[in-house]
């Protein structure tokens, strides 16, 4: 009987605690988000760039990224599957708007799921 409990304890504990003790990363957006959008986006989505001219997009800064384009947000806070952001980098709207637009492949793997990660802990200014 002992052992049932035991064992019923150490499963919770595994569910609960799947790093055992580790707690997830935070993403920052200073520290990850910041270099990763200088380095492939900021040439087009800011006044004078394309992406800005087409949309409205500014991510010169994180109040302007949230603002999103004059077609509304594309973060949703906490929710990145709906956030039109990873839509387009994921190639998961129309094919002739991936982003980023321009460059020859797309975002690694790794840089998308550090933008999902953002935005699903809340997609904070930290």
């Amino acid at each position: 009987m002992k052992t049932g409990i035991l064992l019923g304890g150490m499963m919770l504990a595994v569910l609960a605690f799947p790093a055992f003790g580790k707690t997830p990363k935070e993403v920052s957006y200073k520290n990850d988000i910041r270099p990763l959008i200088n380095d492939y986006c900021l040439s087009c989505h800011q006044p004078g760039g394309k992406g800005f001219e087409k949309s409205g997009l500014d991510m010169r800064t994180y109040q302007s990224l949230i603002k999103g384009t004059q077609y509304g947000p594309v973060i949703k806070p906490g929710d990145s599957i709906s956030s039109t952001l990873i839509m387009l980098v994921e190639g998961r709207a129309d094919p002739s708007i991936k982003m980023p637009y321009g460059i020859n492949g797309s975002l690694s793997k790794d840089k998308i799921d550090l933008l999902k990660k953002w935005i699903d802990q809340g997609a904070r200014n930290n």
